[in-house]
């Protein structure tokens, strides 16, 4: 067995099957995301975290929530099911760049911190940019229709 190709080379169904076990993950990840904002899971709610953005001075918090959450909720089905994959990750890419800017600031990279750093978001950014540059693997519906 030639150690070189075992460390190296791959299988093209085994880049989809990869491409597929991490779109789904990934995309129901951003949807309890956004669960969680609409007070579905856990203890948050909307108006809770817009009082939160308002409380960074972010402007508008109210439609600045509901952005974020939708943007979680469509974009992370679309990307569970691999339709319109890369649009949809360009917008989870800036809301989770506005998430760690923002929401974020000062409390540096690792998320055990106190405040929690964005290491998080930036990690979801740099998932979903592997999906903008990847595209969604032959098991999605973009290879259905498209």
């Amino acid at each position: 067995m030639d150690l070189g190709a075992l460390l190296t080379e791959t299988n093209p169904l085994f880049v989809d099957v990869a491409l597929l076990v991490g779109r789904v993950t990934i995309g129901v990840c951003f949807m309890i995301h956004a669960f969680g904002k609409l007070g579905w899971v856990g203890n948050g709610s909307l108006d809770g975290f817009a009082a939160w953005l308002k409380d960074l001075g972010v402007p508008m918090p109210e439609i600045q929530a509901r952005m974020a959450m939708l943007s979680e909720l469509a974009g992370g089905a679309l990307l569970a099911v691999g339709l319109l994959t890369r649009p949809a990750c360009i917008v989870l890419i800036f809301t989770m760049l506005v998430a760690g800017i923002v929401g974020h600031r000062g409390a540096g990279y690792l998320i055990t911190n106190d405040p929690p750093g964005a290491e998080y978001t930036n990690n979801l950014a740099v998932i979903c940019g592997m999906f903008v540059l990847f595209g969604p693997g032959t098991f999605s519906l973009d290879a259905v229709f498209f």
